[in-house]
């Protein structure tokens, strides 16, 4: 029987500095770090072989710097309960470590039933928290100040040796090609800690002088957002250190830089805070789903269940995935999406207001199709984002956003729009926005699916006999006191006496 061996489970972790089980691992003996290959999670269907193609990148440079320290990733493929039962009655007594999970319901029950087995076989499982999340929160009142706090802990180093037990074989990687991870698709993000590091680097350095500029516009915000969303989703950095270098670069633009105007070393400042703004908002929202679970089924304020599910359209859900609605800044975002697996937070706000107020799909429907296509796939985001944009939160301001409004603002030559939806390559910047009304519309381009003008005024009716309920007010406030940001009307409704702000809410402008 072999001495008691410390277990590292790495999840959406995968990085080996600041990583404080691997470093607490470390102090109690022989550590094996294990990556779990979970058939069932990858047969979800919001998981996808994207997600799976950049894990595969960040899996193999974790690898190589584990084993630089003396003991090499283990990859096992099965259900975790199983493993762990395996490697238990390999090595008799283990402990457990790893960070804290707020992933989606699957995860959540998985690692109820790996409780279950610990209790069942008196196995200590230490768990850490990570990013901005507080488990077993009383009170959101005091959420930001213990956030803070974390954020400014010092980051814990990687260990420069890792004690290894004896030999312990290791299963192949998946391939990317495997069909466990379901079908095709076209460009992935590389993934692994150098990526990451060598994106944040480029935007504090340069990228983010025009962060705010450009967020909304399609196409060129792909070049000055972060783009480090996948990889704060699958942890190859840690949000901590994300936030501390951009303090870090917000400190060095407060001195004179021969290189950099004043003016231009304080706009660079002003990106770079509302960037920290939205590292706080990611972890704001990643806190509602941790808090209610549920929100992956339910609607946030019950009186919206029932709303849309029965008036469920198939040949619309399919126009929509396939960018094929007729509104050519719709169908352009949907075929980028496809192409990259990213498109910018103005574009995904969009997608949703389109497909849950035009075409009045069911967001429990679209979600996990767009979730699968995007390489950054953060369920608590994801979830919260698509019910604030499908309006069934009951304490945020409802927001339809005019396709054709939106493409005249934000792409305004239609440059995005002709290069993915090629039907249109040809066309006038005069129709670009709205080939319909061409004296001969394109052939080979259908012809909206929806009256956009009809489309609103039906949801909009639909939403305001949902909220004249007598009791939503009530279950309203229940959704603020629980999940609501304490931050002055950032994340509910306006009072009515004071007048709307004509800028867009913060949370409207949520991009990494």
């Amino acid at each position: 029987m072999a001495d008691q061996l410390n277990i590292v489970w790495f999840k959406r972790d995968l990085r080996v500095h600041d990583h404080a089980p691997l470093a607490q691992a470390c102090l109690s003996g022989p550590v094996l770090p294990l990556y779990i290959v979970e058939p069932g999670y990858w047969s979800l269907p919001d998981s996808s072989r994207r997600h799976w193609s950049f894990i595969h990148d960040c899996l193999g440079e974790l690898h190589a710097e584990l084993a630089a320290r003396g003991a090499p990733l283990i990859l096992r493929v099965g259900e975790a309960v199983d493993v762990f039962e395996a490697l238990r009655q390999t090595f008799g007594t283990i402990k457990l470590w790893s960070h804290e999970e707020t992933g989606n319901d699957w995860t959540f029950r998985r690692d109820k039933a790996v409780k279950v087995w610990c209790r069942a076989h008196s196995i200590a499982w230490h768990e850490t928290p990570t990013n901005g999340v507080v488990r077993a929160l009383k009170s959101r009142d005091n959420w930001a100040a213990q956030r803070s706090q974390r954020m400014t802990m010092p980051l814990v180093p990687a260990p420069d040796r890792i004690q290894a037990p004896i030999h312990v074989p290791s299963q192949p990687r998946p391939p990317k090609s495997d069909p466990m991870f379901g079908d095709e698709i076209l460009f992935v993000q590389s993934g692994g800690r150098k990526e990451g590091l060598s994106a944040l680097d480029s935007f504090l350095e340069t990228r983010a002088s025009k962060y705010m500029q450009t967020i909304s516009k399609p196409g060129i915000s792909a070049r000055h957002c972060s783009r480090l969303s996948a990889h704060l989703a699958f942890g190859t950095l840690s949000s901590r250190e994300v936030e501390q270098a951009t303090r870090a670069r917000l400190r060095d633009l407060t001195e004179p830089d021969p290189g950099m105007s004043d003016d231009d070393a304080q706009s660079f400042r002003k990106n770079l805070g509302a960037f920290l703004s939205r590292l706080a908002w990611r972890c704001h929202f990643m806190q509602k789903l941790e808090q209610q679970p549920e929100i992956e089924f339910h609607c946030t304020h019950p009186a919206f269940e029932g709303m849309r599910e029965p008036h469920f359209n198939a040949d619309f859900f399919e126009a929509w995935k396939s960018g094929h609605t007729g509104y050519p800044l719709i169908d352009a975002a949907m075929r980028s999406l496809h192409v990259n697996g990213w498109i910018n937070f103005r574009m995904r706000a969009m997608l949703v207001s389109f497909a849950s107020y035009h075409l009045w799909l069911d967001w429990r429907q679209t979600a996990p199709y767009v979730a699968r296509l995007f390489t950054d796939y953060e369920p608590g985001i994801h979830l919260c984002q698509f019910q604030m944009q499908s309006g069934v939160t009951g304490i945020n301001t409802l927001r339809i956003y005019s396709p054709v409004k939106q493409s005249l603002d934000h792409d305004p030559e239609g440059k995005f729009i002709r290069r993915y939806v090629p039907e249109l390559f040809n066309v006038s910047t005069q129709w670009i926005h709205e080939p319909w009304r061409m004296p001969e519309p394109p052939a080979d381009y259908p012809s909206p699916i929806v009256n956009h003008d009809r489309a609103m005024q039906f949801a909009r009716a639909q939403i305001a006999a949902r909220r004249k309920k007598p009791d939503f007010q009530v279950e309203a406030r229940k959704v603020v006191n629980k999940l609501a940001s304490r931050a002055k009307h950032t994340d509910r409704d306006p009072p009515r006496k004071k007048p709307v702000s004509p800028k867009p809410k913060t949370q409207l402008s949520f991009d990494l």
